[in-house]
Protein backbone atom coordinates (compact mmCIF):
# COMPACT_ATOMS: atom_id res chain seq x y z
CA UNK A 1 0.00 0.00 0.00
CA UNK A 2 1.26 3.40 -0.15
CA UNK A 3 -0.55 6.54 1.52
CA UNK A 4 0.15 9.97 -0.68
CA UNK A 5 0.15 13.15 1.42
CA UNK A 6 1.05 16.68 0.14
CA UNK A 7 2.89 19.13 2.31
CA UNK A 8 2.61 22.41 1.92
CA UNK A 9 5.37 24.42 2.37
CA UNK A 10 5.09 26.80 5.53
CA UNK A 11 7.24 28.83 7.81
CA UNK A 12 7.18 27.90 11.92
CA UNK A 13 7.43 24.41 13.24
CA UNK A 14 5.62 20.97 11.68
CA UNK A 15 3.71 21.55 8.16
CA UNK A 16 0.36 20.39 8.01
CA UNK A 17 -0.64 17.14 6.46
CA UNK A 18 -3.76 17.57 3.87
CA UNK A 19 -4.62 13.81 2.30
CA UNK A 20 -5.04 14.17 -1.43
CA UNK A 21 -7.93 12.01 -1.58
CA UNK A 22 -9.25 8.90 -1.39
CA UNK A 23 -9.20 7.49 -5.13
CA UNK A 24 -4.96 7.69 -5.13
CA UNK A 25 -5.47 5.57 -2.30
CA UNK A 26 -7.48 2.89 -3.71
CA UNK A 27 -5.46 2.77 -6.90
CA UNK A 28 -2.23 2.45 -4.95
CA UNK A 29 -3.76 -0.19 -2.78
CA UNK A 30 -5.03 -2.48 -5.33
CA UNK A 31 -1.29 -2.88 -7.37
CA UNK A 32 0.34 -2.31 -4.04
CA UNK A 33 -1.54 -5.80 -2.31
CA UNK A 34 0.53 -8.08 -4.58
CA UNK A 35 4.07 -7.14 -3.35
CA UNK A 36 6.18 -4.25 -3.88
CA UNK A 37 4.16 -0.73 -3.53
CA UNK A 38 4.17 2.47 -4.94
CA UNK A 39 8.03 3.49 -5.53
CA UNK A 40 9.18 6.66 -7.16
CA UNK A 41 12.20 6.94 -9.86
CA UNK A 42 14.89 8.02 -7.11
CA UNK A 43 17.62 8.83 -10.21
CA UNK A 44 17.97 12.34 -10.88
CA UNK A 45 19.98 12.49 -14.06
CA UNK A 46 21.18 16.12 -14.20
CA UNK A 47 20.33 18.93 -11.83
CA UNK A 48 18.67 22.07 -12.02
CA UNK A 49 21.00 25.09 -13.03
CA UNK A 50 22.75 28.03 -11.19
CA UNK A 51 19.85 30.29 -13.22
CA UNK A 52 17.49 27.81 -11.65
CA UNK A 53 18.40 28.38 -7.81
CA UNK A 54 20.23 25.08 -8.32
CA UNK A 55 24.21 23.82 -8.31
CA UNK A 56 26.23 24.33 -10.66
CA UNK A 57 29.21 22.16 -10.72
CA UNK A 58 31.69 20.65 -13.52
CA UNK A 59 31.94 16.96 -12.03
CA UNK A 60 30.33 14.43 -13.98
CA UNK A 61 28.72 12.46 -11.42
CA UNK A 62 27.94 14.25 -8.14
CA UNK A 63 25.73 14.54 -4.74
CA UNK A 64 25.28 16.49 -1.94
CA UNK A 65 23.56 15.35 1.20
CA UNK A 66 22.50 16.17 4.48
CA UNK A 67 23.86 13.73 7.12
CA UNK A 68 21.29 13.67 9.80
CA UNK A 69 17.91 13.13 7.56
CA UNK A 70 19.57 11.68 4.45
CA UNK A 71 18.14 14.88 2.33
CA UNK A 72 19.70 15.06 -1.19
CA UNK A 73 20.34 18.79 -1.71
CA UNK A 74 21.81 17.84 -5.09
CA UNK A 75 22.77 15.19 -7.56
CA UNK A 76 23.99 14.71 -11.24
CA UNK A 77 24.30 11.27 -12.70
CA UNK A 78 23.97 9.80 -8.95
CA UNK A 79 23.42 6.34 -9.64
CA UNK A 80 25.98 5.97 -12.41
CA UNK A 81 28.92 3.35 -11.72
CA UNK A 82 32.49 4.46 -11.67
CA UNK A 83 35.31 3.01 -10.63
CA UNK A 84 35.18 4.65 -6.77
CA UNK A 85 39.28 4.54 -6.52
CA UNK A 86 40.67 4.94 -3.05
CA UNK A 87 37.36 6.48 -2.16
CA UNK A 88 36.05 2.14 -1.66
CA UNK A 89 38.52 2.09 0.76
CA UNK A 90 35.69 3.67 3.06
CA UNK A 91 33.41 0.25 2.24
CA UNK A 92 37.20 -1.39 4.15
CA UNK A 93 36.99 0.90 7.03
CA UNK A 94 33.30 0.19 7.58
CA UNK A 95 33.90 -3.43 7.53
CA UNK A 96 37.04 -3.33 10.23
CA UNK A 97 34.48 -0.87 12.37
CA UNK A 98 32.16 -3.50 12.23
CA UNK A 99 33.92 -6.15 13.33
CA UNK A 100 35.23 -4.04 15.81
CA UNK A 101 31.81 -3.10 17.40
CA UNK A 102 30.37 -6.87 17.44
CA UNK A 103 33.99 -7.67 18.97
CA UNK A 104 35.50 -10.59 16.44
CA UNK A 105 38.30 -7.87 15.77
CA UNK A 106 40.69 -5.83 18.53
CA UNK A 107 42.31 -2.37 17.84
CA UNK A 108 45.23 -4.13 19.37
CA UNK A 109 45.32 -7.35 17.19
CA UNK A 110 47.93 -7.38 14.72
CA UNK A 111 48.38 -8.54 11.47
CA UNK A 112 51.75 -9.49 9.49
CA UNK A 113 52.55 -7.37 6.04
CA UNK A 114 52.43 -10.16 3.61
CA UNK A 115 54.92 -9.62 0.72
CA UNK A 116 51.95 -9.62 -1.24
CA UNK A 117 50.91 -6.89 0.13
CA UNK A 118 54.10 -4.64 0.99
CA UNK A 119 54.74 -5.19 -3.24
CA UNK A 120 51.02 -4.36 -3.85
CA UNK A 121 50.43 -1.59 -1.83
CA UNK A 122 53.83 -0.61 0.01
CA UNK A 123 56.66 0.95 -1.05
CA UNK A 124 57.59 -0.98 -3.76
CA UNK A 125 54.16 -0.27 -5.75
CA UNK A 126 54.76 3.27 -5.62
CA UNK A 127 51.46 4.05 -4.85
CA UNK A 128 49.56 5.80 -1.52
CA UNK A 129 51.58 3.82 1.34
CA UNK A 130 51.93 3.81 5.08
CA UNK A 131 55.30 1.98 4.56
CA UNK A 132 54.63 -1.03 6.05
CA UNK A 133 57.63 -2.99 6.83
CA UNK A 134 58.00 -6.28 5.00
CA UNK A 135 56.94 -9.02 7.84
CA UNK A 136 56.43 -6.40 10.02
CA UNK A 137 53.22 -7.32 12.31
CA UNK A 138 51.07 -3.39 13.18
CA UNK A 139 48.17 -3.38 15.08
CA UNK A 140 44.37 -2.77 13.32
CA UNK A 141 44.46 0.94 14.63
CA UNK A 142 47.75 1.29 13.52
CA UNK A 143 46.08 -0.09 10.21
CA UNK A 144 43.11 1.60 10.40
CA UNK A 145 45.19 5.03 10.67
CA UNK A 146 47.50 4.49 7.63
CA UNK A 147 43.93 3.28 5.36
CA UNK A 148 41.94 6.31 6.81
CA UNK A 149 44.49 9.11 7.22
CA UNK A 150 47.40 8.11 4.40
CA UNK A 151 45.28 5.92 2.16
CA UNK A 152 47.30 3.04 2.42
CA UNK A 153 46.91 0.49 -0.27
CA UNK A 154 49.43 -1.88 2.36
CA UNK A 155 47.25 -1.01 5.04
CA UNK A 156 43.66 -2.09 3.35
CA UNK A 157 45.81 -5.42 2.05
CA UNK A 158 46.92 -6.13 5.35
CA UNK A 159 43.29 -5.65 6.94
CA UNK A 160 41.89 -8.03 4.35
CA UNK A 161 44.79 -10.80 4.47
CA UNK A 162 44.28 -10.66 8.58
CA UNK A 163 40.56 -10.96 8.38
CA UNK A 164 39.64 -13.26 5.55
CA UNK A 165 43.24 -14.93 4.37
CA UNK A 166 43.37 -13.20 1.03
CA UNK A 167 41.62 -9.69 -0.86
CA UNK A 168 39.33 -11.83 -2.95
CA UNK A 169 37.90 -13.77 -0.30
CA UNK A 170 37.62 -10.29 1.61
CA UNK A 171 35.94 -8.64 -1.24
CA UNK A 172 33.42 -11.20 -1.87
CA UNK A 173 32.42 -12.39 1.29
CA UNK A 174 33.32 -9.37 3.10
CA UNK A 175 32.59 -6.00 1.72
CA UNK A 176 30.18 -7.25 -1.01
CA UNK A 177 28.28 -9.48 1.72
CA UNK A 178 28.41 -5.82 4.24
CA UNK A 179 27.14 -3.64 1.44
CA UNK A 180 24.03 -5.43 0.68
CA UNK A 181 23.28 -5.67 4.52
CA UNK A 182 23.91 -1.69 4.37
CA UNK A 183 21.50 -1.22 1.08
CA UNK A 184 24.15 -0.79 -1.02
CA UNK A 185 22.52 -2.56 -3.87
CA UNK A 186 24.80 -1.41 -7.15
CA UNK A 187 28.37 -1.50 -5.71
CA UNK A 188 30.85 -4.36 -6.69
CA UNK A 189 34.13 -4.88 -5.03
CA UNK A 190 37.32 -6.62 -6.62
CA UNK A 191 39.73 -5.58 -3.91
CA UNK A 192 40.29 -3.88 -0.59
CA UNK A 193 41.70 -0.87 -1.52
CA UNK A 194 40.38 0.67 -4.93
CA UNK A 195 43.50 -0.10 -7.19
CA UNK A 196 42.68 -0.55 -10.93
CA UNK A 197 39.98 -3.94 -11.09
CA UNK A 198 37.11 -4.02 -13.41
CA UNK A 199 34.94 -4.98 -10.61
CA UNK A 200 35.47 -1.94 -8.50
CA UNK A 201 32.44 -0.25 -8.99
CA UNK A 202 30.11 2.30 -7.03
CA UNK A 203 27.76 5.20 -7.17
CA UNK A 204 28.66 8.51 -5.88
CA UNK A 205 24.99 8.20 -4.26
CA UNK A 206 25.86 4.63 -2.62
CA UNK A 207 29.16 6.56 -1.21
CA UNK A 208 27.59 8.76 0.59
CA UNK A 209 25.02 6.57 2.44
CA UNK A 210 28.50 4.96 3.44
CA UNK A 211 29.44 7.67 4.49
CA UNK A 212 26.29 8.91 6.15
CA UNK A 213 26.33 5.41 8.07
CA UNK A 214 29.63 5.71 8.79
CA UNK A 215 29.32 9.26 10.85
CA UNK A 216 26.17 8.32 12.35
CA UNK A 217 27.17 4.57 13.24
CA UNK A 218 30.82 4.84 14.38
CA UNK A 219 30.77 8.64 16.05
CA UNK A 220 34.03 7.47 18.07
CA UNK A 221 36.00 5.92 14.90
CA UNK A 222 35.33 8.42 12.53
CA UNK A 223 37.11 11.12 14.47
CA UNK A 224 40.38 9.12 12.62
CA UNK A 225 38.92 10.84 9.52
CA UNK A 226 39.42 14.18 10.87
CA UNK A 227 43.33 13.43 12.22
CA UNK A 228 45.75 15.61 10.46
CA UNK A 229 48.68 13.53 10.20
CA UNK A 230 50.01 10.30 11.32
CA UNK A 231 53.63 8.90 11.17
CA UNK A 232 54.83 5.57 10.65
CA UNK A 233 58.09 3.46 9.92
CA UNK A 234 59.51 7.19 10.80
CA UNK A 235 57.59 8.89 8.10
CA UNK A 236 55.67 11.49 8.58
CA UNK A 237 52.70 11.73 5.91
CA UNK A 238 49.52 14.33 6.02
CA UNK A 239 46.47 13.56 5.54
CA UNK A 240 45.25 13.65 1.86
CA UNK A 241 41.87 15.17 2.36
CA UNK A 242 42.27 18.81 1.06
CA UNK A 243 38.94 20.42 3.07
CA UNK A 244 40.58 19.81 6.18
CA UNK A 245 42.59 23.13 5.90
CA UNK A 246 40.42 25.03 3.46
CA UNK A 247 36.79 24.82 5.16
CA UNK A 248 35.42 25.52 8.35
CA UNK A 249 34.18 22.39 10.20
CA UNK A 250 35.57 19.60 7.64
CA UNK A 251 36.45 16.07 9.14
CA UNK A 252 36.30 13.81 6.55
CA UNK A 253 36.37 11.78 4.76
CA UNK A 254 38.50 10.44 2.00
CA UNK A 255 39.96 11.36 -1.51
CA UNK A 256 40.92 8.92 -4.28
CA UNK A 257 42.24 9.23 -7.64
CA UNK A 258 43.01 5.90 -11.01
CA UNK A 259 43.08 6.39 -14.44
CA UNK A 260 39.84 4.93 -15.16
CA UNK A 261 37.45 7.18 -12.36
CA UNK A 262 39.67 9.95 -12.48
CA UNK A 263 39.54 12.37 -9.70
CA UNK A 264 37.38 11.98 -6.85
CA UNK A 265 36.50 12.62 -3.39
CA UNK A 266 33.61 11.96 -0.38
CA UNK A 267 33.74 15.10 1.97
CA UNK A 268 31.38 16.15 4.94
CA UNK A 269 31.40 19.32 6.91
CA UNK A 270 29.40 20.49 10.02
CA UNK A 271 28.34 24.33 9.97
CA UNK A 272 25.71 25.78 12.86
CA UNK A 273 24.68 21.82 14.01
CA UNK A 274 24.07 20.82 10.26
CA UNK A 275 26.22 18.46 8.79
CA UNK A 276 26.56 17.81 5.23
CA UNK A 277 28.13 15.27 2.81
CA UNK A 278 28.95 16.12 -0.97
CA UNK A 279 30.71 13.30 -2.98
CA UNK A 280 31.98 14.13 -6.63
CA UNK A 281 33.86 11.60 -9.09
CA UNK A 282 35.01 11.74 -12.27
CA UNK A 283 36.95 14.88 -12.38
CA UNK A 284 40.73 15.52 -14.24
CA UNK A 285 42.26 17.60 -12.01
CA UNK A 286 42.83 17.46 -8.38
CA UNK A 287 42.77 20.86 -7.60
CA UNK A 288 39.21 21.01 -9.56
CA UNK A 289 38.21 18.02 -7.30
CA UNK A 290 39.31 20.01 -4.18
CA UNK A 291 37.38 23.18 -5.35
CA UNK A 292 34.26 21.37 -6.73
CA UNK A 293 33.53 19.95 -3.13
CA UNK A 294 34.10 22.97 -1.05
CA UNK A 295 32.06 24.92 -3.07
CA UNK A 296 29.33 22.14 -2.93
CA UNK A 297 28.98 22.25 0.89
CA UNK A 298 29.56 26.57 1.06
CA UNK A 299 26.23 26.45 -1.35
CA UNK A 300 24.59 24.15 0.68
CA UNK A 301 25.38 25.02 3.66
CA UNK A 302 24.48 29.00 2.41
CA UNK A 303 20.95 28.15 0.57
CA UNK A 304 19.35 25.42 2.90
CA UNK A 305 17.54 24.75 6.58
CA UNK A 306 16.22 21.89 8.51
CA UNK A 307 12.11 21.88 8.66
CA UNK A 308 10.54 18.87 10.74
CA UNK A 309 7.44 17.59 9.07
CA UNK A 310 6.78 14.68 11.73
CA UNK A 311 7.51 14.74 15.61
CA UNK A 312 9.03 12.01 17.42
CA UNK A 313 5.98 8.94 17.55
CA UNK A 314 3.78 11.21 16.19
CA UNK A 315 1.30 9.07 13.55
CA UNK A 316 2.26 9.65 10.17
CA UNK A 317 -0.14 7.19 8.27
CA UNK A 318 -1.35 3.57 7.86
CA UNK A 319 -0.78 0.32 6.40
CA UNK A 320 -3.24 -2.24 5.61
CA UNK A 321 -2.71 -5.12 7.39
CA UNK A 322 -4.11 -8.53 6.81
CA UNK A 323 -5.44 -11.07 8.89
CA UNK A 324 -5.96 -8.56 11.93
CA UNK A 325 -8.46 -7.22 14.36
CA UNK A 326 -8.21 -4.07 12.70
CA UNK A 327 -8.22 -3.84 8.98
CA UNK A 328 -5.33 -1.29 9.50
CA UNK A 329 -2.30 0.10 11.88
CA UNK A 330 -1.12 3.24 12.98
CA UNK A 331 2.42 4.28 11.79
CA UNK A 332 5.72 6.40 13.20
CA UNK A 333 8.84 7.31 13.47
CA UNK A 334 10.38 6.77 16.91
CA UNK A 335 12.68 10.06 15.70
CA UNK A 336 11.66 13.62 14.58
CA UNK A 337 10.85 13.59 10.30
CA UNK A 338 13.30 15.86 8.96
CA UNK A 339 14.55 17.37 5.40
CA UNK A 340 16.16 20.28 4.39
CA UNK A 341 14.18 23.12 2.42
CA UNK A 342 15.36 26.19 0.35
CA UNK A 343 15.30 28.86 2.57
CA UNK A 344 13.57 30.72 0.02
CA UNK A 345 12.16 28.12 -2.10
CA UNK A 346 8.89 27.80 -2.94
CA UNK A 347 8.82 24.24 -3.42
CA UNK A 348 5.91 21.37 -2.42
CA UNK A 349 6.98 18.59 -0.32
CA UNK A 350 5.41 15.31 -1.08
CA UNK A 351 5.64 12.39 1.67
CA UNK A 352 4.47 8.71 0.79
CA UNK A 353 4.32 5.99 3.06
CA UNK A 354 6.28 2.98 1.38
CA UNK A 355 5.85 -0.66 1.99
CA UNK A 356 5.23 -4.38 0.93
CA UNK A 357 1.86 -5.03 1.94
CA UNK A 358 -0.54 -5.74 3.16
CA UNK A 359 0.91 -6.30 7.02
CA UNK A 360 -0.19 -9.65 8.02
CA UNK A 361 -1.09 -9.86 11.91
CA UNK A 362 -0.43 -10.37 14.58
CA UNK A 363 1.72 -6.86 14.51
CA UNK A 364 4.20 -6.42 17.60
CA UNK A 365 4.66 -2.33 18.53
CA UNK A 366 7.61 -1.43 16.66
CA UNK A 367 7.47 -3.66 14.52
CA UNK A 368 9.54 -2.48 11.25
CA UNK A 369 6.97 -1.92 8.64
CA UNK A 370 8.45 0.41 5.37
CA UNK A 371 9.39 4.01 5.26
CA UNK A 372 8.15 7.43 4.69
CA UNK A 373 9.55 8.93 1.11
CA UNK A 374 9.82 12.96 0.86
CA UNK A 375 9.76 14.31 -2.42
CA UNK A 376 11.23 17.80 -2.94
CA UNK A 377 10.05 18.55 -6.92
CA UNK A 378 11.79 16.02 -8.41
CA UNK A 379 14.76 14.77 -5.55
CA UNK A 380 14.04 12.36 -2.94
CA UNK A 381 14.84 14.86 -0.16
CA UNK A 382 14.95 12.52 2.47
CA UNK A 383 13.49 8.34 3.52
CA UNK A 384 12.97 7.68 6.99
CA UNK A 385 11.88 4.46 8.52
CA UNK A 386 8.22 3.72 10.01
CA UNK A 387 7.05 1.49 12.84
CA UNK A 388 3.85 -0.02 13.84
CA UNK A 389 2.96 2.37 16.47
CA UNK A 390 0.40 -0.07 18.44
CA UNK A 391 -0.04 -3.97 18.55
CA UNK A 392 -2.75 -5.78 16.14
CA UNK A 393 -4.05 -8.79 17.63
CA UNK A 394 -5.36 -11.94 14.81
CA UNK A 395 -8.82 -11.20 13.61
CA UNK A 396 -11.16 -14.12 13.72
CA UNK A 397 -11.57 -16.83 11.38
CA UNK A 398 -14.26 -15.42 9.25
CA UNK A 399 -12.37 -12.03 8.89
CA UNK A 400 -8.87 -13.65 7.55
CA UNK A 401 -10.98 -15.63 4.97
CA UNK A 402 -12.28 -12.25 3.37
CA UNK A 403 -8.84 -10.86 3.33
CA UNK A 404 -7.49 -14.06 1.47
CA UNK A 405 -10.28 -13.70 -0.87
CA UNK A 406 -9.59 -10.17 -1.91
CA UNK A 407 -5.70 -10.53 -1.99
CA UNK A 408 -6.65 -13.35 -4.30
CA UNK A 409 -8.59 -10.92 -6.51
CA UNK A 410 -6.41 -8.35 -6.54
CA UNK A 411 -3.57 -10.62 -7.24
CA UNK A 412 -5.17 -11.79 -10.64
CA UNK A 413 -6.61 -8.51 -11.59
CA UNK A 414 -2.60 -7.30 -10.93
CA UNK A 415 -1.79 -10.67 -12.85
CA UNK A 416 -4.16 -9.37 -15.88
CA UNK A 417 -2.94 -6.12 -15.67
CA UNK A 418 0.54 -6.70 -16.38
CA UNK A 419 -0.34 -8.69 -19.07
CA UNK A 420 -2.04 -5.89 -21.38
Amino acid sequence: MAAETSVPRRSGAAAVIQWRGLMAGVLALAVGWGGIVYAANNSVQGAPKKEDGGFDGDAPTAILMEASSGSVLFEKNADELRAPSSMMKLMTVEVVFNAIKEGKVKLTDEYRISENAWRKGGAPAGGSTMFAILNSKVSVEDLLKGAIIQSGNDSCIALAEGMAGNERIFAADFLTKRARELGLTKSTFGNSNGLPDPANKMTVRELAKLARHLILTYPDMYKLFGEREFTWNKIRQQNRNPLLNTLNGADGLKTGYTKEGGYGMVGSAVQNDTRLIVVINGLEDPDDRASEAKKMLEWGFRNFETRTLFAADQPVGYAKVFGGESRSVKLASPVPIKVMVPKNGSEKLIARIVYNGPVRAPVQAGQPVGVVKVWRGTHIAGETPVYAAEAIGTGSTMRRAIDGASELVIGMFRASAEKL
